[in-house]
């Protein structure tokens, strides 16, 4: 039986247990942060392979030099999954559609903004290049609420340790529907559409993540909206990925990834779960 270690806790770490412990995989908790090591003694545990790389990369390289051990969703996955830019960059010479995108790589100057903006037409979404959950999107309406959102980022970047100082200014999809589509080893294996609520889109509210209160409902992905996300993963050489897709206005588009997807069984086709174990398999064995 595999040894499969998970770095996390919270809900994927309950999903995953018994589903693969019915196929032959132990899912086992190795903690890799908020906590101290001796990094002299050797591990008490053993792993065949990782699901996925931790969040903290620091963390993550600790893991790896005691551990040793292949990443369902390595380092490299991750990291090029979290860069929002380099995304859009790739996806865009690989020729898919993504949002009217511009990076701004602090510092620049306001003028710089402006042009930007002016290409882009407002409304626009102003996103940091490498958070995740919708932390720090704001939407800006003109060129006055822009750069004052732009201050808080300067502020933000000028403290020293900040270590991406980029931000994105990105189209904005007027009452776009909002489609997290699941791709495992280059097919779909389930897709939710994520809606907020009437009152809350009556208080304003816009954002669709889940974690800022949006509702994810298990649906069947249209085919044009699969092949999309089969390409994207394709684009990017990531195995396991979330892919979200606006859909509006005749458009669909590839807003952003996730490498780090919370396992859910909403979002999964029944395939899932056999899928998955195959991939852990094969990331253990092409390790050896």
């Amino acid at each position: 039986m595999l040894t499969l270690a998970v770095t996390t806790t919270a809900e994927t770490f309950e999903r995953l247990r018994d589903p693969l412990a019915a196929r032959d995989i132990a899912v086992e908790y190795l903690q890799a942060d908020e906590r101290a090591t001796d990094l002299t003694e050797p591990p008490a545990r053993r792993f065949d392979v990782g699901f996925v790389y931790p969040s903290r990369l620091m963390a993550g390289g600790v893991v790896d030099g005691r551990h040793g051990i292949p990443w369902v969703n390595g380092r490299a996955a991750v990291l090029t999954s979290r860069n929002k830019a380099g995304v859009i960059a790739r996806l865009a010479r690989a020729g898919l559609p993504t949002p009217d995108t511009h990076v701004v790589s602090n510092p620049v100057d306001d003028d710089a903004v402006a042009a930007a903006a002016r290409d882009i037409g407002f409304p626009l979404v102003v996103k940091p290049n490498s958070t995740t959950r919708g932390i720090g999107v704001a939407k800006a309406t003109d060129l006055d609420s822009l750069l004052g959102i732009v201050d808080y980022l300067n502020l933000v970047h000028d403290y020293r340790a900040t270590g991406d100082k980029s931000y994105l200014l990105q189209e904005y999809f007027p009452e776009a529907r909002d489609y997290r589509i699941m791709v495992l080893d280059g097919a779909v294996v389930g897709a939710v559409e994520r809606r907020l609520s009437d009152d809350a889109r009556g208080a304003g509210r816009w954002k669709h993540n889940v974690h800022r209160g949006a509702e994810a409902t298990g649906v069947d992905a249209p085919a044009a909206l699969r092949t999309l996300a089969v390409e994207t993963a394709e684009a990017l050489d990531i195995d396991y990925l979330g892919v979200d897709v606006l859909v509006s206005g005749g458009r669909a588009v590839v807003s952003e990834t996730n490498a780090r997807p919370t396992v859910d069984d909403a979002k999964y086709d029944a395939d899932f779960w056999d899928r998955l174990a195959d991939l852990i398999r094969r990331t253990s064995e092409e390790a050896d």
